[in-house]
C-alpha cells in the first residue's frame, strides 16, 4: 500500500481485497504487517465495540518485539502518543473532554472570516499570473494559516512544524521529522504556559482534566496533523471534482456551486484520510471466519466501507452515513470546522477565479504514494489573468490577546513571496519554501 501503483488506482486494490472477505492482509510499509477492514459493516463493528478492539498501539506485537523498527516510517503515524487518539477508556474520555470543549470556544464566524481572509491573500499571490498550483500555493498553505491563528502558534515555529509534519505523512526520514515536531510543540508549551492568549493551545492548558506537558504535545500533534493534512486534501480533492466532474460543472457555469455536494461526493468516494483509524484486537477474535489475532494492526480503509458494494444508494449528495470522519467514540471531534475551512475555501477561490481549468486532463493527475492518505501531488490550473484589488492591510485579523505572533502569525501582514521558476515540485517542500520565504 505503499507505491505509485496503490497511489493512482487504490478502487482497483480494494476490490481485490474485497474478495479475500471483509478484511485482508496488507503491508502498509516495507516488513510492516496489517489487515485492511474492506466494507462497512465490519468497519462499523470495529469503531463501535471499543470493549474488543482497541486504539493504544503499545498492544501492537510487531513494534514491540522489534518486528517493526522504529524507523519504519508509518511509525510516527501509529506509535502510541499520549492523546485521545491512542487512548482507550476513561483515559480518552478524559483527554478527548479537553480538545472537544477547547474546540467548542472557537467561534463560527470569526473562523469564517479568517479563512476567507487568509485565502484572500493567497489567491492575491497568484491571481495576476494567469495559472497556479491549487495544491502547493493554496490548498496546502491556507490550513496552516488558520491552524496558526487558532492555535497561537508563532512564526518562528513554523518553519519546523512544517517540515516535522510533512516529514510524518511523507515518511521522508520520519523518525527524525517526528523528533523535530515534538521538541517545536515542547517550545509551544512551555510559551503558552507563560504567556496564554485566546487560543485553543491556551485552552486546552487551562482547562480542568488538567493535561500534562507530554498530554498537551501529542494532543496538538493529533490537531496539527488532522487539521493540515486531511484539510489539504479535502480542499484539494473537492476542487478536482468541481472542476473535472460534468454534474458539477454544469452548475459551476450557471451560477450555481454546489460546494457541500461535491464535498459530500469526495467524503465518500476520496476521503482525505482513506485508511487510517488503527485498531487492534484485545484477545483473538474470529470474524466472519477469519481469526484476528490479539496486537495485530487492523486498519480501516474509510474508502473501501464508503464504496463497499454491499451499500445500497448511491445518492451521496446531503448523505453523511460516510466513514470519512471516522465513527464510534473516536470519531472526529471537529468536523463541523474542518467541513467550515473546506467549503470557504473552495467558494472563495471559485468567487474569485470562476473561470478555473484544470491544465492537464484529470486522469493525467498525479497522487503521491502513501497508505493512509488519498492526497494529490499537484492540482494545476490556467485561468484569465485578474488584477490584484484585497487590500494588504486586510489579509490578517489583529490578534485577540497574546504576544506579537511574527510575520506570518496570528495578526500578521502577510509578505507572501512570488513563485520561482524551478521552486521545488514536492507540494509539501513548496509549502517549506513558502514558510522559508524562498
Amino acid at each position: 500500500m505503499y507505491g505509485p501503483e496503490f497511489a493512482s488506482d487504490p478502487g482497483a486494490v480494494y476490490r481485490r481485497l474485497r474478495k479475500k472477505g471483509p478484511t485482508a492482509p496488507v503491508e502498509l510499509a516495507p516488513g510492516v504487517r496489517a489487515r485492511l477492514v474492506t466494507s462497512y459493516a465490519a468497519a462499523l463493528h470495529v469503531l463501535r465495540t471499543p470493549e474488543t478492539f482497541a486504539k493504544d498501539p503499545r498492544r501492537w506485537n510487531d513494534l514491540a518485539d522489534g518486528t517493526v523498527p522504529m524507523d519504519s516510517p508509518v511509525v510516527p503515524m501509529m506509535m502510541y502518543r499520549p492523546n485521545a487518539l491512542f487512548t482507550d477508556g476513561e483515559e480518552h474520555r478524559r483527554l478527548r473532554g479537553a480538545i472537544t470543549d477547547s474546540l467548542a470556544r472557537v467561534e463560527p464566524s470569526m473562523l469564517r472570516g479568517y479563512v476567507e481572509r487568509s485565502a484572500d491573500t493567497l489567491i492575491d499571490r497568484f491571481a495576476s499570473a494567469g495559472e497556479a498550483d491549487l495544491l502547493g500555493e493554496y490548498a496546502q498553505v491556507l490550513p496552516l494559516l488558520v491552524f496558526n491563528h487558532l492555535f497561537g502558534c508563532p512564526a518562528d515555529y513554523g518553519v519546523r512544524l512544517v517540515e516535522g509534519m510533512s516529514g510524518i505523512f511523507d515518511g521522508v526520514d520520519a523518525e527524525k521529522a517526528n523528533e523535530l515536531l515534538t521538541t517545536t510543540l515542547i517550545e509551544l508549551v512551555e510559551l503558552k504556559r507563560a504567556r496564554p492568549g485566546h487560543d485553543v493551545t491556551s485552552w486546552l492548558l487551562a482547562h480542568p482534566a488538567e493535561l500534562a506537558d507530554d498530554e498537551m504535545v501529542h494532543s496538538l500533534v493529533v490537531l496539527m496533523g488532522a487539521g493540515t493534512e486531511p484539510q489539504q486534501n479535502l480542499i484539494a480533492n473537492g476542487l478536482r471534482l468541481l472542476l473535472s466532474d460534468d454534474r458539477f460543472a454544469g452548475s459551476l457555469s450557471g451560477g450555481s456551486m454546489p460546494v457541500e455536494d461535491a464535498l459530500d461526493e469526495v467524503l465518500w468516494t476520496d476521503p482525505p484520510m482513506a485508511n487510517y483509524a488503527v485498531h487492534y484486537p484485545k484477545h483473538d477474535v474470529v470474524y466472519e471466519g477469519t481469526l484476528l489475532k490479539a496486537g495485530d494492526p487492523l486498519v480501516i480503509s474509510l474508502a473501501a466501507a464508503n464504496t463497499d458494494p454491499a451499500l445500497s444508494s448511491d445518492q451521496r449528495a446531503g448523505n453523511r452515513a460516510h466513514l470519512a470522519w471516522s465513527a464510534g467514540p473516536h470519531k472526529c471531534p471537529a468536523q463541523s470546522e474542518a467541513r467550515l475551512i473546506a467549503a470557504v475555501a473552495v467558494e472563495k477561490l471559485l468567487d474569485r477565479l470562476p473561470d478555473l481549468e484544470l491544465t492537464v486532463p484529470v486522469d493525467e493527475l498525479e497522487w503521491r504514494p502513501g497508505p493512509f492518505h488519498r492526497a494529490l501531488a499537484a492540482l494545476p490550473v490556467t485561468f484569465p489573468p485578474t488584477t490584484v484589488t484585497t487590500p494588504a492591510a486586510d489579509a490578517a485579523p489583529a490578534p485577540r490577546s497574546g504576544p506579537a505572533a511574527g510575520p506570518y502569525g496570528p495578526g500578521a501582514q502577510y509578505a507572501l513571496p512570488t513563485a520561482e521558476p524551478g521552486r521545488p515540485k514536492s507540494g509539501w517542500a513548496r509549502l517549506l519554501a513558502w514558510w522559508r520565504g524562498e
